[in-house]
């Protein structure tokens, strides 16, 4: 009684007396146990009931009690599905209205099946008529409808990711061949127990008196027949010898390549799935290799070529782009935000900016993998994107006028590369190349632009960062000549600039780096003048600079004339909706 009344509890703690006093959460734990095990009395069910019908003569009084309480559980369930909540399919709520639950099982086939199966109709004909089972022991096959629980089971199963979908579809293969097994057998002994001339039937013309041998022994000739004929083996030992085992035969070996075809196939299916990527993997090494060839390209390009393809598809970046792509924005950058964002706040150029700026940024990055000794950024090429380093190391390389190239310095984890040529709008002075497997996230210049530009305190700070950062690499660089005349010399007027602003504090300065809307000056008053007043403006109103927002207009107003407002017209009596739309000199006025 505990645990009934632990599973006639209400479904939500704040649900209204209206929705029915008691209800079976259908998500809950103590039903979910509660349905494992009557799956195990289900698997019982599914041995016992066709080994009742073809072994009559092993009935005994436990097999029959054990029976009997098994239908009791089920009985059981019957009345508690009266209280179990349903997903509406129109509208995907919970349905916790106790009347509700209880028409919808009553108009569902499925409570006439239960019904049927649960009571045992083969007891009450041999008890009232004492006479033996007969055709009326198919009824007990009435108790075979309970193994849709254990189809539902697997078919819940093979969507939990907990579980291997290999070995559960392997799994759910074997359980449904033994059953088919043990059905066939038991079909098989019950027809030669029931026909009249024992010597007449498969296991009759073999064994004589049969009937007097031990039930076992009988049940493993049944299966040998069985599995030989869904193997289709057929060694002739065992064969049908009258007009009703060949017809069962005949349907049972039909069934047979229908299940043949379905194993067969799921088998198929399963071992595709798992080589599929290696499939994959190997066709685009393929592809790279025929390309290489047919262009003749340097086997040096060859080998970078074929180790980021291989990266590729071991880090699986492709599913996982396809994967992001596919969910909400929102969901996507908190994913983004939660993997990216304390390598984006620990990396220079972003040390010290607002919150929201990094939540931009990180918002629209691309993770990428590159392979040890890949290129990441080639020197002298136009690429408007710069990278974070997430994990892994680089190393900055230049090359010399005798083409050979010289180690400039090395970037590890929250460092930065490619910001030089998204902040001066000139050629990559380096080449950026992996010295080992790397992980970065890339952003591109327009992106960047686009989260600074309204952000002109965030800009400063990125300007002053990155300042910052070339006066230490121009120190770190001072020995490497090439280096030093390349990017110093040739930006010496943007270095000496941007060094200037980003020195100076003053607004004057901050305008300059990052440029901003002249202000705008209009006339308020605190009402629209009457259509008898003959003048265009009865007040002289008081001249302001125009906020950013409308609302801050509005409590500008307030303060002015000490009275609510609730909208704002010009002098046309037009309602503005948008504070870009008023212009420098525009008389306004407030309702």
């Amino acid at each position: 009684m505990a645990a009934r009344s632990e599973l006639l509890r209400p479904a939500f703690d704040e649900a209204s007396p209206s929705l029915g006093r008691f209800v079976i959460n259908p998500h809950s734990c103590s039903y979910r146990r509660w349905h494992m095990f009557l799956i195990m009395l289900v698997l019982y069910s599914a041995w016992a009931s066709p080994f009742d019908l073809s072994m009559e003569k092993a009935a005994s009084i436990a097999l029959v009690v054990t029976d009997l309480v098994v239908d009791v559980f089920f009985a059981i369930d019957i009345a508690l599905s009266f209280f179990v909540a349903y997903h509406d399919t129109s509208t995907g709520l919970l349905i916790t209205d106790c009347r509700k639950t209880t028409m919808r099982y009553l108009k569902r086939p499925c409570f006439a099946l239960d019904v049927a199966s649960m009571i045992p109709l083969q007891i009450i004909y041999q008890l009232v008529t004492g006479k033996r089972q007969g055709l009326w022991g198919l009824l007990n096959l009435l108790r075979l409808w309970r193994l849709r629980r254990v189809s539902k089971l697997f078919a819940r199963v093979e969507k939990d990711i907990r579980f291997n979908y290999l070995w559960t579809r392997l799994i759910k293969l074997l359980c449904v061949t033994l059953f088919a097994l043990h059905f066939a057998a038991c079909i098989y002994l019950w027809m030669a127990f029931n026909y009249k001339i024992k010597e007449l039937t498969w296991i009759g013309n073999q064994i004589h008196s049969f009937e007097d041998r031990s039930v076992w022994f009988c049940y493993t000739c049944a299966v040998y027949w069985s599995i030989t004929t869904l193997a289709t083996v057929g060694y002739g030992d065992l064969h049908a010898t009258n007009i009703g085992e060949m017809l069962f035969s005949i349907a049972f070996m039909l069934f047979n390549m229908g299940l043949t075809s379905y194993i067969i196939g799921n088998i198929t299916n399963l071992v595709v799935r798992e080589t599929s990527n290696t499939f994959k993997m190997r066709d685009m090494v393929q592809r790279v290799s025929e390309f290489v060839s047919m262009n003749r390209l340097p086997e040096a390009m060859r080998e970078h070529m074929l180790a980021s393809v291989q990266l590729r598809f071991r880090t699986d970046e492709q599913l996982q782009q396809e994967m992001l792509s596919e969910l909400p924005k929102a969901v996507r950058s908190g994913i983004m935000k939660h993997l990216f964002k304390s390598a984006v706040e620990s990396c220079y150029l972003f040390q010290g900016v607002s919150d929201s700026l990094i939540v931009q940024l990180v918002a629209e990055m691309k993770a990428e993998f590159f392979p040890p000794k890949a290129n990441v950024i080639l020197e002298n090429e136009t690429s408007t994107d710069c990278y974070i380093i997430i994990s892994g190391e680089v190393e900055a390389l230049t090359t010399l006028a005798d083409g050979t190239e010289r180690h400039v310095k090395r970037i590890g984890p929250q460092g930065m590369a490619g910001e030089i040529r998204v902040m001066f709008s000139i050629p990559q002075p380096f080449t950026i190349r992996s010295r080992r497997l790397t992980q970065v996230v890339r952003i591109s210049h327009i992106h960047l632009l686009q989260a600074v530009q309204p952000n002109t305190a965030d800009g400063y700070i990125v300007f002053s960062n990155f300042i910052q950062y070339l006066e230490s690499l121009k120190v770190q660089t001072k020995d490497v000549a090439f280096v030093s005349d390349h990017l110093w010399n040739g930006n010496s007027m943007v270095l000496e600039r941007a060094t200037e602003v980003a020195v100076d504090e003053s607004k004057e300065a901050s305008h300059k780096m990052l440029p901003c809307k002249e202000p705008k000056r209009v006339v308020i008053h605190e009402q629209l003048p009457n259509a008898t007043s003959t003048a265009l403006h009865p007040s002289p109103g008081k001249l302001v600079l125009l906020p950013d927002s409308m609302q801050e207009l509005m409590k500008l107003s307030e303060q002015k004339f000490g009275k609510a407002v609730r909208g704002i017209l010009t002098v046309e009596g037009a309602e503005v909706e948008d504070i870009e739309v008023i212009r420098d000199g525009d008389h306004l006025f407030f309702s």
